[in-house]
């Protein structure tokens, strides 16, 4: 076992297969860092929240203290998908006519429920957070959704740069066809030297409304594109997969570890939940668990090898309140 390198990284994504245990160790880890003095914002991403569970207090879609140096919020996904399609509403009224408004409406109302807006609309406040987290406080600790939605939401970043620069250059062609079909129509002199001609063509129209248009695009492209550099930061960033000691789970997290490795986003360690208490009697049932338990614990050592890992015992009780997180964080092993 190694302790989890965490020293100087101050965005922090805990993930794993749903019901391992995400949650607990996201907000077991938030505890032990702010007792230890830091502030820290913890934030959870999975629509099934559990944070106000936890801590056996209400945690709602805006910062809420816990303890001195801990702040919690749950992300709603639905009023970000609101919030994402006012401000796009809002954008949009800028730069068509007024007669248009109602079906600029009626468009953007149609994407509420289309495949991937709600990842965008989490990611444009995950985003924010990741920006402005590190200003207010040490760390902040995303507490996210099971696997397959984690990786949706971690991809996002390089798919909006792209999609983004894509539009910029559609907008930069578009603009030059135009000119030149001015030019062609007679509508601008024409500079008699044709490779000059060609040259002009290439320039981006410098109409305000395109100029605008352009302005937003590569706005959210510096954006994403911050975000997806933060990301892939080793010296800022860290993922902590969180498995236990069953079948489905290693293998969903050996699945995981790869696609992190593939995006080459930066993995801490492994956290393995739940292990059977040692050194105990346990009835020839528990025994026999714990004999498989033995089988399953060597795969993780040998599927990753290479990371640090922290073993957290099977407690006896619920975990629920700060008493509880307190007696799992005990056994989080981290160099800060």
């Amino acid at each position: 076992m190694n302790s989890l390198p965490l020293e100087g990284r101050s965005i922090l994504f805990v993930g794993g297969k749903g019901g391992v245990g995400k949650s607990t160790t996201a907000a077991a880890l938030a505890l032990h860092l702010a007792e230890s003095g830091e502030q820290i914002l913890l934030v959870s991403t999975d629509p099934a929240h559990s944070l106000g569970d936890l801590f056996d207090t209400s945690v709602g879609d805006q910062k809420r203290e816990i303890i001195p140096g801990l702040h919690a919020l749950e992300i709603d996904p639905e009023q970000e998908i609101q919030r994402y399609l006012a401000r796009v509403k809002s954008t949009m009224r800028h730069y068509v006519q007024p007669a248009m408004y109602s079906e600029i409406e009626r468009q953007i109302e149609l994407t509420r429920h289309s495949p991937g807006a709600e990842e965008a609309a989490l990611m444009d406040r995950v985003t924010s957070l990741m920006e402005e987290g590190p200003t207010s406080h040490d760390r902040i600790i995303f507490d996210t959704a099971p696997t397959g939605h984690t990786l949706r939401l971690l991809a996002l970043p390089e798919i909006m740069a792209a999609w983004t620069t894509g539009l910029l250059r559609s907008r930069e062609r578009s603009a030059s066809l135009g000119k030149a079909v001015d030019r062609l129509r007679g509508r601008e002199e024409a500079r008699g030297d044709e490779l000059a001609w060609f040259d002009d063509v290439k320039e981006p129209a410098t109409d305000e409304r395109t100029q605008k248009i352009q302005e937003v695009l590569l706005e959210r492209q510096q954006r994403f594109s911050r975000a997806r550099r933060l990301l892939l930061d080793p010296k800022m960033t860290a993922f902590i997969l969180v498995l236990i000691p069953e079948k489905l789970p290693i293998l969903e997290s050996e699945k995981m570890f790869k696609v992190l490795k593939r995006h080459k986003v930066p993995v801490a360690g492994v956290v393995v939940n739940r292990i059977l208490p040692k050194n105990q009697t346990l009835g020839e049932f528990l025994e026999s668990r714990r004999s498989q338990e033995a089988e399953y614990l060597e795969r993780v050592e040998k599927a990753f090898a290479k990371l640090p890992r922290v073993q957290i015992p099977l407690l006896s009780h619920d975990v629920e309140g700060i008493d509880a997180l307190r007696e799992v964080a005990q056994h989080l092993e981290i160099d800060r």
